[in-house]
């Protein structure tokens, strides 16, 4: 075992010690109407892919193998499709519904670095935007009662795909399609001269979902995508990703999500919330609402638990509580820019601890990626304008605690009512710089122990209605 996996098994052992401590306590009552959520049942048939012709060792390909095991288990009624201890080499995996995908202990699924083991292309969602590409590694459409579990690792080898992001001309040009309205059927990619990646696993308009125990690792760019899909429990998984957009887990458009004990170790943001991009999720309206993540660990990355910047559709009915964030860019991170639209509201986040955090331990930036509003309040015809602004509001922040910040809280708004109706309870941060916020309105500090060793404790620039 090398030094970063050692490293990461520390990490999740500690994280796992960590959610016992909270489980121990009642849980306090999720603020809006969330479903008793239950996991998928499967009857105990067992589909051992090796009596399909899968063979160990990490040379034979078992793609065709472990698609045989999987059509089985569904026109049985269902069951587990068994990953045995060992290295399986496979290329895309495509689920049915009622099919749990179960890895034993010691069981590796071993993705291929060949490109053509994803084709034909499939319907995905990319970025915020639907196209043709390359297949998921682990993939459904359409499904209902599907499960990726055990104590087993998914090793998506995703070094190979890690390069196209310094070339991906298929991504700037998908872009362009979906915000002009091209049909999404002449929006086909899957070529290594598009270089339009994959996402590892996403489940598309799928229904009762689980994923449990399972190791995730090295991703061709996010980990866990679920689009559009209702009633997911995603628990005690582990993912360890640290190439170029390595996000976590990002629900995308998706209802009612319960996310517990993870460990999440990755090059961007650890978990996201999204709901599509621009002017396609406006037509289409699939707002990410009903989420609860808790007891949650996280490692790296670019924010502990994250909103946007793909959030055009809305995103509403937030819980994070009981997690730790440690080593990232920003804990918790709220992000959208002019022209992306949406309304992000009714957030709660408590009882959160952080460590060494490199940026903000709070932030919320409505300027993400976009030209500074103050120069440009006119964008011109066809381009973005305060008209299609997103809307950040009513969210609840409490019992924060932060050891190492270099900015203890952020908030970036927009000319208007465009961030407000923020309330900040129990904050206690050490930081490097205090409070900055602008063009924000009716925002509440509450019981603030900010120990900051630049500057003023609080700096307001074209703020109203600040109380603290």
């Amino acid at each position: 075992m090398n030094l970063r996996d050692f490293a990461f098994c520390l990490l999740t052992t500690m994280l796992f010690a960590f959610g016992e401590v909270f489980a121990q306590s009642k849980p306090l009552p999720v603020p809006f109407p969330f479903p008793e959520m239950q996991a998928p049942v499967f009857r105990k048939e067992t589909f051992d892919i090796r009596k399909y012709g899968a063979k160990e060792g990490g040379v034979t390909l078992n793609s065709d193998a472990i698609r045989k095991a999987i059509v089985a288990c569904n026109a049985a009624g269902g069951g587990s499709v068994m990953v045995p201890k060992g290295i399986w080499l496979t290329g895309a995996i495509h689920l049915k519904s009622n099919v749990n995908l179960h890895l034993v202990e010691g069981a590796e699924l071993r993705f291929s670095q060949k490109f053509d083991d994803y084709l034909p292309v499939v319907l995905i969602q990319r970025g915020g935007f639907f196209c043709y590409n390359y297949s998921p590694f682990v993939y459904a459409k359409d499904c209902e009662n599907i499960a990726v579990t055990g104590k087993g690792t998914l090793n998506g080898q995703g070094q190979v795909w890690w390069p196209w992001k310094d070339k991906q001309p298929g991504m700037t040009q998908l872009f362009q399609m979906g915000k002009s309205g091209v049909p999404i059927e002449q929006r086909v990619f899957g070529t290594e001269k598009a270089g339009v990646r994959p996402p590892f696993i996403q489940f598309l308009e799928c229904k009762n979902i689980l994923m449990e125990d399972i190791t995730i690792v090295d991703g061709p760019s996010w980990n866990v995508h679920p689009v559009f899909s209702e009633n997911i429990i995603i628990r005690k998984i582990k993912i360890r990703a640290h190439g170029p957009n390595n996000d976590g887990i990002d629900p995308d458009g998706c209802k009612n999500v319960l996310i517990e004990d993870c460990g999440i170790d990755v090059g961007d943001d650890n978990i996201c919330l999204k709901s599509g991009r621009d002017e396609e999720a406006w037509k289409i309206g699939r707002p990410c609402e009903n989420i609860v993540v808790r007891r949650c660990s996280t490692k790296a990355g670019h924010g502990g638990l994250v909103i946007g910047s793909e959030m055009s559709a809305g995103v509403k009915n937030v819980l994070v509580e009981d997690c730790h964030f440690a080593g990232t860019d920003r804990g918790l991170r709220f992000k959208s820019r002019v022209g992306r639209g949406g309304i992000v509201e009714n957030v709660w986040a408590r009882n959160i601890t952080m460590k060494n955090i490199k940026g903000e331990a709070i932030v919320f930036d409505l300027t993400y990626d976009s030209e500074p509003i103050e120069k440009n309040m006119n964008y011109g015809s066809g381009s973005a304008s305060l008209a299609n602004a997103p809307v950040f509001r009513n969210f609840h922040i409490e019992n924060i605690q932060c050891d190492g910040a270099k900015r203890a809280i952020s908030l970036r708004g927009l000319p208007g009512k465009y961030l407000h109706d923020i309330t900040f309870d129990n904050i206690r941060i050490n930081s490097e710089n205090g409070v900055f916020a602008s063009y924000s309105q009716f925002i509440k500090f509450r019981k603030m122990e900010i120990k900051h060793q630049k500057g003023d404790a609080f700096q307001l620039e074209n703020c109203s209605s600040i109380q603290y």
